[in-house]
C-alpha cells in the first residue's frame, strides 16, 4: 500500500515538470559521469524539478521581461549583476532566463555565498541546479572551461540592503575583475529592476543575525510578524537588462587602483540600465 501511494506521487511529480523546461534542459552541452552529475554537482534529473518551480515564477509570479540577452557571447562569459531583495531569486530569474529565453539555452554557474550553500536541503538543491559556491578557485576553473559564470560583487551587502537605498549600489570587489583578467573573460553588465520591492527590509538587526550566523536579520513588512510565510516575496515584476559585453585588457596582478578603475566602468555600466529601467517602469507590480 505505501510502495503504491509513493509510486503515485512520483508519477505526479514527474507529470508535473515542465515539458519545454526538459526539452531545453535536453539541448545543454553537459559532461555528465556514469551517476549523470556534471563536475560541479549538477544533476538534469534532480535539476528539472526545481527549474519548473522557477520557471512557474518566472513566468506567473515576477512576469520577467528581458531585454537584450543576445548581447550574452558564447564562450566563457561573466554575468555581473545588481543584487538585492534579502533572498537570492535576482540570481534565480537570471538563471532562468538564460536557460528559456537565450537563443540556444545556457547553464548560468551562479556564485552563491557561504551562508546559502551551507543551508540543509537548500544549498545540496542548489548545488544539483548548477549553482557554486562563491569561490574564486571554482569561479576560474569554470571560465577555464568556458562556462557562463553568474557573480554579485556587491555580495551580501546586495541582497540584504535597506530599503532606503534601493537601486543604489554597494561596493564592489575586485576579485572579479581579476579573474577576468586572467582568463580574458568578456563581462556583460546586468541591470535587474523588481528585486529591490519584493522584500523592503527597514531595519537589519546585526546581534541576531550574528548569533543566528546569517549576514544580515531584516525586518520587513511581514517578516518576523508572520513566521516564515513573512519570507515570501511579494509578486514585484522583473525587468532584466542585459548590457553589451566588456572586454578588458591587462594583467590580473595589477595594482588594486588599476583593478578598481576597470571595476567603475562596470558599476557605471549597470547603474546607467537601473536608472534606464526605472524610467521605463510603469509600476512595481506591473
Amino acid at each position: 500500500m505505501v510502495i503504491s501511494l509513493l509510486q503515485l506521487l512520483g508519477k505526479q511529480v514527474e507529470a508535473a515538470v515542465d515539458k519545454q523546461v526538459e526539452r531545453r534542459l535536453a539541448q545543454l552541452e553537459l559532461k555528465l559521469n556514469e551517476f549523470n552529475y556534471d563536475a560541479w554537482g549538477f544533476k538534469p534529473e534532480i535539476a528539472k524539478y526545481s527549474i519548473t518551480l522557477f520557471y512557474w515564477l518566472y513566468k506567473y509570479y515576477w512576469r520577467v521581461q528581458v531585454y537584450g540577452i543576445d548581447n550574452v557571447p558564447e564562450g566563457r562569459v561573466l554575468l555581473i549583476a545588481n543584487h538585492s531583495g534579502q533572498l537570492p531569486m535576482d540570481g534565480a530569474m537570471i538563471f532562468m532566463a538564460m536557460l528559456m529565453q537565450a537563443k540556444k539555452p545556457r547553464l548560468v554557474r551562479a556564485m552563491i555565498e557561504r551562508w546559502f550553500g551551507r543551508t540543509p536541503f537548500i544549498g545540496t538543491l542548489a548545488q544539483r541546479s548548477g549553482a557554486i559556491l562563491g569561490d574564486p578557485i571554482n569561479c576560474e576553473r569554470l571560465l577555464e572551461d568556458d562556462q557562463c559564470v553568474l557573480v554579485f560583487p556587491e555580495g551580501a551587502k546586495g541582497s540584504g540592503k535597506l530599503w532606503y537605498d534601493r537601486y543604489q549600489l554597494m561596493d564592489f570587489g575586485l576579485g572579479f575583475m581579476r579573474l577576468a583578467l586572467k582568463t580574458k573573460t568578456p563581462i556583460v553588465p546586468i541591470s535587474v529592476i523588481g528585486g529591490e520591492e519584493q522584500a523592503p527590509s527597514f531595519i537589519d538587526v546585526k546581534p541576531l543575525a550574528r548569533l543566528l550566523g546569517l549576514p544580515y536579520f531584516p525586518i520587513t513588512p511581514t517578516f518576523p510578524w508572520l513566521g516564515l510565510l513573512g519570507l515570501i516575496p511579494y509578486p514585484t515584476k522583473y525587468h532584466i537588462y542585459f548590457g553589451e559585453p566588456l572586454y578588458f585588457t591587462g594583467a590580473s596582478n595589477e595594482s588594486d587602483e588599476e583593478v578598481q578603475k576597470k571595476v567603475e566602468v562596470v558599476k557605471s555600466k549597470i547603474y546607467k540600465g537601473i536608472k534606464y529601467g526605472l524610467a521605463q517602469r510603469q509600476h512595481v507590480f506591473w
